[in-house]
This record gives C-alpha cells, sequence and structure tokens, in this order.
C-alpha cells in the first residue's frame, strides 16, 4: 500500500487559522461508511444523531505550553524547540527545526535555566527529527506555562494568541502531558456535554498524551514501513467497567478523536479492556479489524498522514476521499481549527 494512494488536494485557504467565533459553532458531516452516504450538519446537531445508549469516550489529556525558545549559547541566535515528552526529571524528548545542525554539546539559555543537547549514549534522540534536551535543573508544567507557548502546529501561519490558551484546549482536559491538541475535542461545550446526557448518551474518559506518534508523518514509500513512536495512555477502573458494559450490552462506543481509537484499540483484549496506565504504537491503516470501536468523531486530517489512513482503515479508504474532496468543494475548513466529521 503506498503512502501516496492517501492523497486529496487542499487549497490553502481551506486550512482554518483560527477557531471559530464560538467553540462548538463548527460544520460537521456525517458519514454513513455502510450505505455509503453522507450528508452536511452543524456539530450541535450531534445530540439528535447521536444513537441514545452509545458511550461516547473522550481523551482528557491536557496540551502543555510545550513549544520554548532558547538562544544559542554559541551563535547567539534564537532556536525554537518543542518539548514533546518528559524523559527523566532534567530531560525532555525534543524537536526543532534543522534538528541534525543541534549536534551534542549545544548549550542553550531558556530564560532562567540553560539546556544542552545530550547524544544518544546519553540520554534519547532519534533520526526522525528528534533530540534530548538535558536542563541544569528540572522544568515542570507550572514553568512552562509562564515562558511556553502553545503548540500550534505548523500549517498554522501565525503566533499563538491568549485566544488560542483557551481555544486549543478542550475544555474538560484534565491530564497535563500532550504536545499538541487532542483537536476532535475542540468542539465539545459544557452545554453540548450536557445535551448528551439528556439525550440518553453516555460520557466517558479516557487519556493518551499525544506525541510524535500522532503527528510525525509519513516519509516511507510503503504504508507498512512506517514506524509509529510510542505514547503514554492511562485507562481508570471507571472508564474501563462502562466500555465493557456497554460492549457487553451492544450498545456503541463512540470515540471523540483518533487517540481515543488507538487507545481503545490498543487496550481492547477479548472482551475486556485493559485498564491502568499503559503505552502504544498501534498503527492502523486499511485492513485493520477494529474490535472496541463502532463510531468515529474527527476533523478532517492532513493527506498522507497517519490519521487520514486510520479514518481510511475505518470509513474505507475510497469513501474516505470522495468525503474529503466533497468537503473541499463545499469549503469546509481543515485540520485542527477546522470542521468535524462523523463516522457512523
Amino acid at each position: 500500500m503506498r503512502t501516496d494512494d492517501f492523497t486529496f488536494e487542499l487549497p490553502e485557504e481551506l486550512i482554518a487559522q483560527h477557531p471559530t467565533p464560538e467553540r462548538g459553532q463548527s460544520r460537521l458531516m456525517v458519514m454513513d461508511r455502510k450505505k455509503g452516504r453522507y450528508e452536511h450538519r452543524m456539530v450541535q446537531d450531534l445530540p439528535s444523531i447521536i444513537e441514545p445508549g452509545t458511550l461516547m469516550v473522550f481523551n482528557n489529556s491536557r496540551v502543555r505550553r510545550a513549544r520554548v525558545a532558547g538562544i544559542s549559547e554559541e551563535s547567539g541566535a534564537e532556536v525554537e524547540f518543542l518539548l514533546v515528552r518528559r524523559l527523566d526529571e532534567f530531560s525532555w524528548q525534543a524537536m526543532a527545526k534543522r534538528s541534525k545542525r543541534r549536534k551534542p554539546g549545544s548549550r542553550y539559555r531558556f530564560h532562567d535555566v540553560i539546556a544542552e543537547v545530550v547524544s544518544l549514549e546519553d540520554g534519547e534522540a532519534g533520526t526522525d527529527g528528534t533530540l534530548c534536551l538535558r536542563f541544569e535543573r528540572s522544568i515542570d508544567d507550572a514553568w512552562l506555562d509562564i515562558h511556553g507557548h502553545v503548540p500550534l502546529p505548523p500549517y498554522i501561519k501565525r503566533d499563538d494568541s491568549d485566544e488560542d490558551s483557551e481555544r486549543y484546549q478542550t475544555v474538560y482536559a484534565k491530564e497535563h502531558g500532550s504536545a499538541a491538541a487532542p483537536t476532535a475535542g475542540l468542539h465539545f461545550t459544557e452545554e453540548l456535554l450536557a445535551a448528551f446526557e439528556k439525550a440518553g448518551i453516555e460520557t466517558a474518559f479516557l487519556t493518551l498524551h499525544v506525541g510524535i506518534g500522532t503527528f510525525l508523518p509519513v516519509r516511507s514509500e510503503k504504508v507498512e514501513d512506517h514506524h509509529m513512536h510510542e505514547e503514554s495512555y492511562s485507562i481508570n477502573d471507571e472508564t474501563a467497567a462502562r466500555i465493557e458494559k456497554a460492549k457487553a450490552e451492544g450498545r456503541k462506543i463512540l470515540a471523540v478523536g483518533t487517540t481515543s481509537v488507538r487507545t481503545l484499540e490498543a487496550a481492547w483484549e477479548g472482551d475486556r479492556l485493559r485498564k491502568g496506565d499503559g503505552s502504544t504504537s498501534i498503527f492502523i491503516y486499511p485492513g485493520y479489524t477494529f474490535k472496541a470501536v463502532d463510531a468515529l468523531f474527527t476533523n478532517f486530517h492532513t493527506p498522507q498522514s497517519t490519521l487520514l489512513m486510520l479514518v481510511s482503515a475505518f470509513a474505507g479508504r475510497d469513501f474516505t476521499l470522495e468525503c474529503y474532496n466533497a468537503a473541499v468543494r463545499e469549503r469546509y475548513r481543515f485540520f485542527s481549527y477546522g470542521d468535524a466529521c462523523l463516522i457512523l
């Protein structure tokens, strides 16, 4: 299977650069994968579309202000880093533009602390654009809240703003740890969550911290040659019990976002969900048989991405690309701050 089998033409002006004026006011494409049909609705229509008794599963990971600028002690140049994952008390897996230039021993000042790029032998690094930054003292989420920036994706061509501090975070975000937002959840308001309960639609929450496994591009010509990086997740007893009960009763599990899908599919064993902390590098692409998930709510994803491949595995590649091309014709907004689709 070729990576370029998952390509579609997208005019640049359809890439959403800002969220909608109000959360929850996005357009919604409802995709019926069994009938091969789609219709145009609004996200606020979801309580009347989703079948009562359905269990919606959300990812409650909270986005860190993980984008930080360091000044090179050697050249004085400013270099921007994305802190992807904490490796130990002092070290972080990070990404930077032209990462190969950031040689081991290079030192950068980040406000009141200095960090050094360390070698593969001293820490974790890779050939995929990641490196290891070791800080002279521990930095935490409180430090990042002061000195860091919202990690907007590179296709948003502007600096982050105060608006992004609120809107690039779900209303139910709880567990710090993501280097990018689980963006399907950005559409939901407290009022919409209450409307689900009133309509007899259940909700449950798990945690997967978004890292490079989710957003690293596919560079191999063949899909099967792509390697997914591990991301950590956690499923508590209450969520596991709710999901197991819904499955046993024949009720639908609706995953909100691809991160929820990957967590559920990685943790499902027979007729039970593995509880507690874990990690997954599961890569879902066409040919995969879904075990836990019956329906999917997600955004429109970038061409040739693992996210589009996951959606294609769920809805079928041809039908997915048909719907994406229809979304382009209808001027839907794409990617993180864009519109959404519900796949039934």
